[in-house]
């Protein structure tokens, strides 16, 4: 019997940057054309200003919690083996959907804990497989001086509700290069898996290019003709297009939220360095080509076609969101930053439910974003360069100045105003609930707040 609920396919690149598909500029200019993604993007909404956080473990906590990570304690990435990723105390996104009857999938890169307790199997979702932690571990069995009585080794691992996790292969630079693949082809396993059953599905597919080592399946090496990277670029695009058409050619075309994002800005390492387009930056900055990053999402007859706009939303939305969607209420014993977006992606409403949100990198605030303005705490354009902390705050006006080249903060100072605002109100609710610290122990609660 058909459900009512409508099915959720999340597909989340790996460290794409902003202007590197062809329907934000970059595709054929990149040396890889992304016919797929590009065609999605005309059947949807496609924003122009969706916001995430510095890099990969802060925005998939962001993605699975509605809560900015300087509150969930996931501030970065960890060498493996130490306390990563999130508390058990913290409620997915898979939870909230699982508990409304959605079978319930990640087929990718997790990152959000690497131990029994906190893999992604005992977090909300009934089966996972994929990668613990990151891409760049595909290369440390090629490494000399690598040693797993150390280091331990790389896994592709799979996982069931209810039973132990299970190491499938590893984790090296030939399964790096066919890893995508296996993860449509399970996705689409698991999707067939629920259509059967009558069951709706949330499938999240965070797959893993364009993350270095940027190398292509072998299918599509030397495709592009312009290097790894180009060729990578085509496959992801390829991958993207195989779960379009698993859905539309299983009669799940309209009854399927369908969403293309990425988890960061793109890579400042080369010779894997990507484009963020008119931004400048890279993840791991606070400069727009950290924040923002490409995001589509279709649901014919709900979501309005070829829709483009440049309103403020960010990744924390998704949470609140798509748990709207799926019939489930947010948790209200937490702060929970994400808003409802609901009426904006459907077009009910031409203005995003946010104006501006706070950005940390780690512990330490650097930036805000309040409608067209932004002020940034701390200056550091590049990774690593070291950070300059600013004694005056500088104000940039992101239509006028998208490189954020020019402080404008003596001619607009009234625009300080509600960003000093926002920044108070964030920090003053962090003192009410102070934040998880990072490597907190799976038996973590909050303290009861005084009275």
């Amino acid at each position: 019997m058909p459900h009512s609920k409508p099915n959720i396919v999340l597909i989340l690149a790996d460290n794409l940057g902003w202007g590197e598909l062809g329907c934000y500029g970059g595709g054929v200019l990149r040396g890889a054309p992304t016919p797929r993604i590009d065609a999605l993007a005309t059947e949807g909404l496609r924003l122009t200003n969706f916001n995430v956080e510095s890099d990969c473990v802060p925005t998939r906590s962001a993605l699975m919690t509605g809560r900015h990570p300087i509150r969930t304690g996931a501030l970065q990435s960890v060498p493996a083996g130490l306390p990563q990723g999130i508390t058990p105390w913290e409620i997915t996104l898979a939870q909230l959907l699982h508990a409304q009857g959605y079978g319930t999938g990640i087929f990718g890169k997790w990152h959000l804990g690497d131990r029994p307790g906190r893999y992604p199997h005992e977090r909300g979702f009934d089966q996972w497989y994929g990668i613990p932690r990151t891409t760049n571990e595909s290369m440390f069995t090629s490494s000399p001086g690598f040693d797993p009585k150390i280091i331990p080794m790389p896994y592709v691992m799979s996982g069931k509700r209810g039973a132990p996790a299970k190491n499938e292969a590893i984790y090296d630079l030939e399964l790096r290069r066919a890893i995508d693949s296996q993860l449509v082809e399970r996705s689409i396993a698991f999707m067939q898996q629920q259509q059967a059953a009558g069951k709706p599905f949330f499938t999240y597919v965070p797959l893993t290019q364009l993350h270095y080592p940027t190398i292509p399946h072998h299918d599509f090496a030397g495709k592009s003709g312009a290097g790894d990277f180009a060729d990578a670029m085509m496959e992801m695009d390829h991958r993207t297009g195989q779960l379009i058409d698993f859905v539309d050619e299983s009669g799940l075309r309209e009854n399927t939220v369908f969403i293309f994002a990425s988890d960061n800005g793109p890579e400042f390492r080369r010779p894997w360095r990507g484009t963020a387009g008119p931004w400048s930056g890279t993840y791991h900055t606070a400069m727009e080509g950290a924040l923002r990053v490409p995001f589509i999402v279709r649901w014919p007859d709900h979501v309005p076609a070829n829709r483009v706009s440049n309103e403020i939303v960010h990744v924390t939305d998704l949470y609140t969101t798509l748990a709207k969607i799926g019939g489930a209420d947010v948790p209200d014993d937490r702060p929970i930053d994400g808003v409802d977006q609901t009426d904006f992606f459907l077009g009910r409403s031409e203005k995003s439910n946010r104006e501006g949100f706070v950005y940390y990198i780690k512990q330490e605030l650097r930036a805000a974003k309040w409608r067209d303005w932004k002020l940034h705490l701390v200056w550091e354009p590049e990774p690593n360069v070291g950070p300059n902390h600013l004694e005056t705050p500088w104000l940039f006006n992101l239509v006028q100045d998208p490189k954020e080249e020019t402080d404008v903060g003596n001619h607009f100072s009234w625009a300080r105003r509600p960003l000093r605002v926002l920044i108070q109100d964030f920090q003053d609710d962090l003192k009410k609930h102070p934040p998880v610290a990072p490597g907190a122990g799976d038996d973590y609660r909050p303290k009861p707040r005084a009275s």
